[in-house]
């Protein structure tokens, strides 16, 4: 069987959880490792301020309440995403407000969140679907226009850029998440990036439990204490080394994804061209980091048929978000602005094939021809 996904794996994982254990002797969070992955980042994209958490959805918690989202504020998100995109500001009791996404690259549509903005909106979220960047310079001069804050989702978009600047660096927070299903992996964890300096140190001050301890293990202060909300957002620095292997190779595992990519874009060039599927569009001023790679069929009995072929031919296959605005939890915190034109109705078209570090060229063979079987065989 051809999995749909397999962690990413480079070998060097175990012995830097050895070494955190047995040589650092240090294990809880903000260790050696821990601040080697926060350099990284910062040096890597660009960003003010990045640290690790224990999730991307952590990162999300972290990000509301650094925006300061009250009960009764309202943020404009896409429905077509995961729940903690929604969650972490339905949490601290804000009213979500789902906007339809573009077709193209199944990003939230930008030329929608300025009708939905009322005197109660505080925060855009836009989520980076599968990479690829969403149109941030719109995004951004709505949010000027307006003076709202921008978290960006980017839990897929690690490596991917806009206009040459690194997703999770543009808006005010950047989210992004080292689950074992990303391109990087630490088993469960995440990042934030915060952009503002002020809120850096605060950001420090959530993420260890409401206490000033970052300040005072930098002798900044005599002794540490509750100073803020907060909880325990920071990661064990067992599992920042298991990332460290990881982002040491993060060029040689983003190549090795983009080739797979292009290896299905390419096969499939045709199909797309007469109209049978679409293929994923990124766009002149995004480069992606090739976190997945998708099909739209005909419609839903179409990709149903096509998943069950696949699996018939050892090839796991999957769809993927069900549309938020019509799960309970969606009606229950939040509403739908506008008309949902291609959020559900793509949905429903959408699916995934196999995408990982180190899918071999037999196996890529195997899905590629797989899929053009079902295809020709339903034209």
């Amino acid at each position: 069987m051809i999995e749909f996904n397999i962690p990413p794996y480079v070998g060097k994982e175990m012995d830097y959880v050895r070494e955190a254990a047995e040589v650092n002797r240090k294990i809880c969070g903000d260790g050696p490792f821990t601040k080697r992955c926060h350099a990284w980042l910062e040096e890597r994209f660009g960003a003010n301020k990045a640290l690790l958490t224990t999730s991307g959805s952590s990162a999300l918690d972290m990000s509301a309440i650094l925006a300061e989202i009250k009960p009764g504020d309202e943020v404009i998100l896409p429905s077509f995403t995961f729940s903690s995109t929604a969650t972490a500001f339905a949490n601290v009791g804000a009213t979500l407000v789902f906007v339809d996404v573009r077709p193209d690259t199944m990003n939230i549509d930008e030329t929608l969140i300025e009708p939905a903005i009322t005197d109660k909106t505080r925060a855009i979220i836009p989520v980076h679907y599968a990479g690829v960047s969403c149109e941030m310079d719109t995004i951004m001069a709505i949010a000027q226009e307006h003076g709202l804050l921008v978290c960006e989702d980017a839990a897929q978009g690690v490596m991917s850029t806009y206009k040459g600047r690194a997703l999770g660096t543009i808006g005010d927070f950047g989210c992004y998440s080292f689950h074992e299903t990303k391109n990087y992996s630490m088993g469960e964890g995440g990042a934030i990036c915060i952009r503002d300096e002020k809120l850096g140190e605060r950001a420090e001050i959530i993420r260890e439990k409401g206490t000033d301890r970052s300040r005072f293990l930098r002798g900044q202060v005599d002794k540490y204490t509750w100073v803020d909300l907060g909880s325990s957002f920071l990661p064990s620095d067992m599992n920042a080394a298991y990332l460290w292997a990881q982002l040491e190779m993060a060029d040689e595992i983003n190549e090795d994804r983009l080739a797979t990519w292009h290896a299905y874009n390419d096969a499939f060039a045709d199909l797309a061209a007469r109209e049978r599927i679409v293929t994923p569009t990124i766009p002149a001023e995004c480069t992606h980091n090739a976190h997945m790679y998708y099909l739209k069929c005909r419609d839903l009995a179409d990709r149903t048929a096509f998943i069950a072929h696949m699996k018939e031919r050892g090839v796991g296959c999957v769809f993927h978000y069900i549309p938020l605005h019509s799960a309970p939890a969606g009606l229950k915190f939040g509403r739908f602005h506008g008309k949902d034109v291609y959020t559900t109705a793509d949905s429903d078209r959408l699916v995934r094939l196999p995408m990982y570090y180190g899918v071999t060229l037999e196996d890529r063979a195997t899905v590629i021809e797989s899929a053009l079987e079902y295809f020709e065989q339903n034209a």
